[in-house]
């Protein structure tokens, strides 16, 4: 080894955690996907690919993070376990959406009904109120105010970057967006997906269809504490093998656990 180097070393020892990530391109299987992580304390990214990542495309049940804080803020919720949602009584093909949901279980299975009667409740006023004074993508609500961030043939979405996903979850995280210090408590509760040894992850994924009702689109976006550090990531997944929310978790647990984060 060269002397000098090992003085250095000697003299200007690393951190014990400090450590390089990396993004090894091999743990998407292929998928055209995006992914960008922040460490929120050094403000250093990391980007698969910088051009997906900034392209806007539909946030499908991604935004229920946001659906949740501004129904927190107004009282519409009130807490993670107190029943929230009663079942209207109408079948769908996701028998876990069949019966009266709490916010935590409805979180959980990402129940499509539950926050669109949750988007009505809010109204188009209050809703576009919210979505500007955050700055969410395109802002674009013209489709419906129950059905502006799911994707349909013929209708126009609001749209949002990997980008703007993580810059947005920075702000919150950092107290800069108009949601109360109670209503970001709670939903961390329900964000929250696994714990390991090395880390806690909180998440939300969202998954997008095409016409003929294969995935075409997958999710994932939140955040992960680890080692005394936060970091912010979102990943979104298209092409390849039936793209999905689901997928995409998987894809950010294998490069959350690559880099020794989780």
């Amino acid at each position: 080894m060269n002397r000098f180097f090992l003085l250095l070393c000697l003299l200007f020892p690393l951190p014990h955690h400090a450590q390089a990530h990396v993004i090894d391109k091999s743990l998407f299987d292929g998928y055209d996907a995006a992914f960008v992580l922040l460490d929120r304390s050094s403000g250093e990214v990391i980007s698969l690919d910088t051009a997906r990542a900034a392209k806007r495309l539909p946030p499908c049940s991604t935004f229920k993070i946001y659906n949740t804080l501004t129904g927190l803020e107004l009282g519409l919720v009130e807490g993670p376990d107190e029943r929230w949602y009663t079942w209207d009584g109408i079948r769908r093909d996701y028998e876990a959406w069949n019966r009266d949901l709490t916010l935590r279980e409805a979180f959980r299975v990402s129940a499509v009904p539950a926050f669109q009667r949750l988007a009505r409740r809010i109204g188009s006023g209050r809703m576009k109120k919210y979505i500007d004074r955050i700055g969410y993508g395109s802002r674009d609500m013209s489709s419906g105010v129950d059905a502006f961030w799911l994707p349909r043939e013929g209708r126009t979405s609001i749209t949002i970057s990997a980008d703007e996903q993580v810059e947005l979850l920075r702000r919150l995280l950092d107290g800069k967006l108009p949601f109360s210090e109670k209503s970001v408590s709670i939903l961390r509760d329900v964000m929250k997906v696994e714990e390991t040894s090395k880390g806690t992850l909180y998440g939300k994924t969202g998954s997008g269809m095409d016409s003929e009702g294969r995935w075409n689109l997958g999710w994932f976006v939140g955040f992960v504490e680890s080692g005394g550090k936060v970091y912010v990531y979102a990943c979104n997944i298209a092409g390849g093998d039936n793209p999905s929310g689901v997928v995409a978790r998987e894809i950010v647990e294998r490069v959350l656990r690559a880099n020794d984060l989780l």
